[in-house]
């Protein structure tokens, strides 16, 4: 399917209904289809057609949404930027994907006119707010006097949109997601428009993210009412929640501990939330127990996928956050929340070892996954699709083991793992373990040179405010629960760990700060 007919249905069946929610902007889905068909039309009469890249550099806002659909009725391929980017890594994805048009927020006009002259494609730049001088506005655009309806042709196949990786390693990589990519898991997954269903999802993602797409595509196909907040601010997010009911929420990590840790937390009524969605980076066991008590009323579902994959392909379901039934049950179910569920039904997932052969049950390997959402390959970059997809699987770079009821639980990424003397130290369960001591905020685990052992644990450390720990307590406390050689042989206290905007350690700048040798013993 056509990721415009997500539009099209949902306006179909519920046109009076609010689509979003945006600061002082109230748009219903009659409103937001016939924005949609302007917008695609005055980008028509910019020349913009099948195949063309559209770029979008701006934070969430009713925008962000229009501009995606408009580009698609016109054939052409969606490109969203990381707000956060610097100068040169802008440029760079501006001139890998070589994008005709380019929609441009107020704040980084300013950037955006820096690079410029780097960035030969770029034929069109819109406004979103102020005017500027040689520029397109985008409010013009909406008042294109063309009565003629675009119709996209694009089928399932075809690419719909770039959108990159987050670049922790490296520059990042387009990733090409076709409309197949983003249907074959919404048709599954998503109940269509209600009309006696009223839902409401704030969108706090950012939408340059696949969880944030994600979110959008699942609300308008589900005919819901998306609050959009323009970047998560934990006070604004539960002013919202409380004023307008909302009663779905995709979260990282960071933001639901954010929350928790805010001290007017307990002072609004966030009652209304139904569903809350947690994913795109590891959650820890202490976050989440926190949070099912917090929320009591409230099914929590942990959903695992990355860019790659376009959506999700394991989840770990409401009922498994429920902790309750006899003590064996319980203690199943704890063991469980440190887990990312099990693969969705359709989506094959498997665990490989380094030779391409599938490992035996609690055996750790690359995390793989085979089906229709799965990217189409990276934009310009042959030798990195063929690295990365192999005989069918898309080989995620994650690593993982899967018990004996069929959970599978992270284990890092591959490029993370340390090799000490021979042994694997998987970077993920020292962190939980670190994660679960009562003075320790967070934690990382990083591998450092070593002429004996070729690799050494290190853990970098966030104590808790108020909160004191030796280097000797935290390695104490770690030989008590992992194997000799997991355990932290040296630890730094940091006042923060660097995380990008999805909440993932950067364990690039990490690496690059504290590599050097740990003292002999």
């Amino acid at each position: 399917m056509n990721t415009t007919d997500f539009l099209m249905i949902a306006t179909a069946i519920v046109p009076d209904r609010l689509a979003m929610i945006f600061e002082d902007s109230r748009i219903s889905y009659e409103e937001l289809q016939e924005r949609v068909n302007r917008l695609a039309k005055g980008l028509s009469e910019l020349g913009i057609g099948a195949g063309d890249r559209v770029a979008m550099l701006q934070v969430n806002c009713n925008q962000y949404v229009e501009a995606y659909f408009a580009t698609a009725k016109l054939d052409a391929v969606f490109v969203p930027l990381n707000f956060r980017t610097r100068a040169d890594e802008l440029i760079y994805m501006l001139n890998d994907t070589s994008p005709k048009a380019m929609f441009v927020g107020g704040r980084y006009v300013k950037l955006v006119q820096q690079c410029a002259d780097s960035v030969p494609s770029v034929q069109r730049y819109i406004t979103l707010e102020d005017s500027v001088e040689g520029w397109h506005e985008y409010d013009a655009l909406l008042e294109s006097d063309n009565d003629l309806e675009p119709f996209p042709q694009d089928d399932d196949d075809d690419l719909t949109m770039i959108l990159f990786t987050s670049g922790t390693t490296t520059f990042p990589k387009g990733v090409m997601l076709t409309h197949e990519s983003f249907s074959s898991y919404i048709l599954g997954t998503v109940t269509p428009a209600d009309p006696d269903e009223e839902v409401c999802n704030i969108l706090t993602v950012p939408l340059y993210h696949v969880a944030g797409v994600q979110s959008m595509m699942a609300a308008i196909f589900g005919g819901r009412t998306l609050l959009i907040q323009r970047q998560f601010e934990a006070k604004q997010w539960m002013e919202l929640v409380e004023r307008e009911h909302a009663s779905r929420a995709m979260m990282v990590p960071t933001m639901l501990k954010m929350l928790m840790d805010h001290p007017d937390f307990h002072q609004h009524d966030l009652s209304s939330l139904e569903v809350i969605t947690y994913g795109a980076a590891p959650m820890p066991v202490p976050v989440i127990r926190q949070a099912i008590t917090e929320f009591p009323d409230t099914f929590f579902i942990n959903a695992f996928g990355q860019t790659e994959t376009a959506a999700t392909i394991t989840m770990l379901p409401p009922e498994d956050h429920v902790l309750d039934g006899d003590e064996d049950e319980v203690e199943r179910k704890l063991r469980h929340l440190g887990s990312i569920g099990k693969p969705l039904e359709d989506v094959d997932v498997r665990i490989f070892d380094e030779d391409g052969e599938p490992v035996a049950q609690g055996e750790t390997g690359e995390i793989a996954a085979r089906g229709a959402r799965l990217m189409k390959g990276y934009w310009n970059q042959q030798e990195a699709t063929t690295e990365t997809i192999r005989a069918g699987w898309l080989f995620t770079g994650d690593l993982g083991y899967q018990d004996e009821d069929g959970y599978i639980y992270l284990a890092g990424r591959a490029k993370d793992f340390i090799k000490r003397g021979g042994e694997m130290v998987s970077p993920e369960e020292v962190e939980q373990v670190l994660q679960s001591h009562d003075a320790v905020e967070e934690a990382a685990i990083i591998g450092v040179p070593d002429l004996y052992w070729g690799e050494r644990v290190r853990a970098l450390v966030v104590l808790k405010q108020g909160e004191a720990a030796s280097e000797e307590d935290i390695a104490e406390y770690c030989r008590q629960r992992l194997a000799s050689f997991k355990k932290p042989e040296s630890v730094i206290f940091c006042n923060e760990l660097p995380r990008n905007q999805m909440g993932k350690v950067l364990k690039r700048l990490l690496k690059e700060e504290y590599s050097y040798p740990v003292v002999a013993d």
